[in-house]
């Protein structure tokens, strides 16, 4: 897994992306996002891996009472705090 800065990541990401690693991106030195490339024989995978999340967040959503957009805002504001 390689690390990269935001900046980095903006005005190297087609390169980035072409070494098909999966990345790091950060902010300060604090992770604030992942690329993962997808395979094609990885694509079914993913696909499972998409709709094991999608269930795990309903299940946050049913156990907490929140909306999505109310689950969002949260996790955006959590991200502005760590950065």
């Amino acid at each position: 897994m390689k690390r990269v800065g935001v900046r980095e990541f903006k005005t190297k990401a087609t390169a980035l992306i072409a070494e098909a690693d999966t990345l790091v991106i950060e902010k300060h030195g604090k992770p604030v996002g992942f690329y993962i490339p997808l395979r094609q024989k990885d694509k079914a995978k993913a696909r499972e891996a998409v709709e094991r999340f999608e269930q795990t967040l309903e299940g946050i959503l049913q156990r907490t009472g929140m909306t999505r957009e109310e689950f969002e805002r949260a996790w955006d504001e959590a991200g502005r705090r760590d950065a």
